[in-house]
C-alpha cells in the first residue's frame, strides 16, 4: 500500500508529508482547493510527465517521494531484479522523482537512479487511478480476458503447456519440410559429391603421411650421391671398414708382446664396432630414402587429389571423411524424408488437438465465469443509478492467428446505456460520473486478487447525491476492506464512510497562495462533513446530520 507521501514544491504545494494507512480514505475540500495537485504529484512518482509548469513559482525544482509497503514477492521487486536495481527484503519501495524548473528531470527507486519509462512499467503494480478520463486498468479491453480469468479463478496453464507443445511441434514439422525440400533441390549435386567421395576414399591422417612420405623421398633423391660416395669409402675389400678389420686382425697375433700393443687393439677393436655400427646406420638411412620415382609421382598424384576435393568442398583433408558421411547422412533423409514427415505432420496435429481440447475448456469455464459477472455487475448497477445500464462479458472467438496460450477467445466488457441501445466497449458509451461509477460497480464484483493493493478514485460521486451517493460510500468501504483506496470526495456521504480524512485548502498572505492538507480528528471531520452538506455557513442542523452520517457509517 502506498504508506507516505512527501511533496515539495509542486505548483501550490510548498512542503507537504502525509502518511497514509489501510482502509478508505477521504480527501476534501472546496471546489479548486488543488486536490488534484496531490494526484498529479503522485502521477509524477508513478512516472507521468515531467511538466516544468508543475514546479511551484520561484522554486528551482520540485521534489515528490513516494513510499509503498510491500510483501517481499511483491511483482514490483521482481520488475525491480530484472532492471537491475535492489529490492531490499522488509523494506518500503520508495520512489522519488525531481523535475527542474528548466524542464529536467531525474528518478531514483531506493535510491538507485531510474528511468521514468521504469517508473511508468511500476505504476500499474503499484497503484490504480481511476479519474473522469482514464483510459486504462479496467477501461483496456487489453487486460479484460485476464481480469475475468481472476474473476473465475480460471487456470489457463494446462492450455499454455498445450499451445506451447503444440508450436514445438509445427516448429519441428516446418523445419523437416524446409530441409526436406532444400536437400531434395540439392539431390543430384548430394549423389554426385557422395560418389566422388567414395570414390576418393580419403582416410583421417592420410595427407599428414603422403606428405612426409613425399617429403622423405624428395631428400633421399637429393642425398643418394653422397650416400652411394659414403658408402663405397666403408663396403669393400679396400674400403676403410674392411681395411680396420684386416688391422685389427694382423695386430692381434702380437698385441701380447707389449702393453701398448694391447691397448691398441682395443682401441682398434672399437674403431671396428662403430664403422659396422655406421655400416647399419647407412644401409637403414638408404632405405628409409630410398627413391622410387614411380613411388614419388603415386605420392603426389595422391596427395593432389586429397587436397583438391578438399579445397572443393572448403574443408581439411582430413574431414573430408566426414564430411562423406554427411553428405550420405543428408542423401539418406530425402530417401527417408517422406516417413519422418508423416510422423511430424501426425505430432503436430495431435498437440493441435489437445490445445483445442485445452482451450475449448478454457471458452466454456469463461462463459460460466462470465455469466456470473454479468449477474454480479446487474446487481450493482442499480444503486448506482445506472438502473437502465445492463453490461455483458463478450466471449469471442479468434481468427487462428491470434490463438495464444490464454486461448483462443477474445474477451471485453460491454454496457448498452439505454434499454433497446445495443452494446458497445464501455470506455465508447460511458462518460462523465457514469463512467467512474461502471468502475465502481465491475470492481466491487470482481474484487480480483491481483490488482494493486491501492486504488484512487478521483470523484467518483460527481453529479450524485442522496441514496446513489451513500450507495458509492457503501461500496468504496467494501472494497476498502481488501485493499487500500483513496478517494477524492465531494460527497458527505462518502467522506463518511472513511476510515481517515484529509482536508484540503488553500491559504493566502496576502502574496503567496498555498495548498495545505490537514488530517482531520474525529471533531473536525464532523465539521468539514457538515460544510460539505450545508456550503460555506454551517449550520447545527448540518452539524448533527454530519454526525448521523458518521455514527451510520
Amino acid at each position: 500500500m502506498l504508506s507516505a507521501l512527501s511533496i515539495r514544491d509542486v505548483v501550490l504545494i510548498e512542503a507537504l508529508d502525509l502518511d497514509f494507512g489501510p482502509g478508505l480514505g477521504a480527501l476534501t475540500g472546496e471546489t479548486g482547493a488543488g486536490k488534484s495537485i496531490l494526484l498529479d504529484a503522485l502521477g509524477l512518482a508513478l512516472g507521468a510527465r515531467a511538466d516544468s509548469g508543475l514546479v511551484r513559482n520561484g522554486a528551482q525544482q520540485a521534489v515528490v517521494t513516494a513510499s509503498f509497503d510491500l510483501p517481499d514477492d511483491h511483482e514490483a521487486a521482481e520488475l525491480l531484479v530484472e532492471n537491475g536495481l535492489q529490492a531490499e527484503p522488509g523494506e518500503p519501495l520508495v520512489i522519488r522523482r525531481i523535475v527542474k524548473a528548466d524542464g529536467g528531470s531525474r528518478a531514483t527507486v531506493n535510491g538507485q537512479p531510474a528511468s521514468a519509462a521504469l517508473l511508468k512499467e511500476l505504476a500499474p503494480h503499484l497503484v490504480e487511478i481511476h479519474g473522469q478520463h482514464d483510459d486504462r486498468g479496467l477501461l483496456n479491453p487489453r487486460g479484460h480476458r485476464a481480469l475475468l480469468d481472476a474473476f473465475g479463478r480460471i487456470d489457463t496453464q494446462t492450455a499454455a503447456n498445450a499451445h506451447r507443445a503444440w508450436r514445438a511441434a509445427e516448429e519441428r514439422l516446418a523445419g523437416a519440410v524446409a530441409d526436406l525440400e532444400n536437400a531434395a533441390r540439392d539431390r543430384e549435386w548430394l549423389e554426385h559429391a557422395v560418389a566422388e567421395l567414395d570414390a576418393l576414399a580419403a582416410e583421417a591422417g592420410e595427407e599428414e603421411a603422403l606428405s612426409t612420405a613425399r617429403a622423405d623421398m624428395q631428400k633421399g633423391a637429393r642425398l643418394a650421391e653422397d650416400l652411394e660416395a659414403v658408402t663405397g669409402h666403408l663396403d669393400g675389400s679396400e674400403g676403410g671398414a674392411a681395411q680396420l678389420r684386416q688391422a685389427a686382425r694382423r695386430l692381434d697375433r702380437i698385441a701380447g708382446e707389449h702393453p701398448l700393443l694391447a691397448e691398441a687393439l682395443e682401441a682398434l677393436d672399437r674403431a671396428v664396432i662403430e664403422a659396422g655400427e655406421a655400416e647399419d646406420r647407412l644401409t637403414a638411412a638408404k632405405e628409409a630414402l630410398a627413391f622410387d620415382p614411380d613411388r614419388l609421382e603415386e605420392a603426389e598424384t595422391r596427395l593432389f587429389e586429397l587436397r583438391a576435393m578438399a579445397r572443393k568442398h572448403r574443408v581439411e583433408p582430413d574431414a573430408l571423411p566426414a564430411l562423406a558421411a554427411e553428405l550420405r547422412e543428408r542423401l539418406g533423409r530425402i530417401e527417408a524424408g517422406g516417413e519422418g514427415i508423416a510422423r511430424l505432420e501426425a505430432e503436430a496435429a495431435a498437440a493441435r488437438t489437445a490445445y483445442l481440447d485445452a482451450a475449448t475448456a478454457l471458452t466454456e469455464a469463461r462463459g460460466t465465469a462470465a455469466a456470473r459477472l454479468d449477474a454480479a455487475v446487474a446487481a450493482e448497477l442499480p444503486p448506482l443509478k445506472l438502473d437502465a445500464a445492463r453490461f455483458r462479458t463478450a466471449v469471442e472467438p479468434l481468427a487462428e492467428a491470434q490463438w495464444g496460450p490464454a486461448g483462443r477467445d477474445r474477451v471485453e466488457f460491454e454496457i448498452s446505456t439505454n434499454p433497446g441501445a445495443p452494446f458497445a466497449p464501455l470506455v465508447k458509451i460511458a462518460s462523465g460520473g457514469e463512467l467512474s461509477r461502471f468502475i465502481l460497480a465491475l470492481k466491487v464484483a470482481l474484487a480480483e486478487e491481483g490488482a494493486a493493493r491501492t486504488m484512487i478514485f478521483d470523484e467518483i460521486d460527481r453529479g450524485v447525491g442522496g441514496a446513489v451517493a451513500s450507495a458509492i460510500g457503501e461500496r468504496l468501504a467494501r472494497l476498502a476492506a481488501r485493499a487500500q483506496l483513496l478517494v477524492v470526495t465531494h460527497s458527505p456521504q462518502v467522506a463518511a464512510r472513511a476510515n481517515a480524512h484529509w482536508l484540503i485548502a488553500k491559504s493566502h498572505d496576502g502574496t503567496v497562495t498555498r495548498t495545505g492538507v490537514t488530517a482531520l480528528d474525529a471533531a473536525d471531520r464532523r465539521e468539514e462533513i457538515a460544510r460539505m452538506l450545508s456550503g460555506a455557513a454551517v449550520t447545527d442542523e448540518a452539524r448533527a446530520q454530519a454526525a448521523r452520517l458518521l455514527e451510520a457509517a
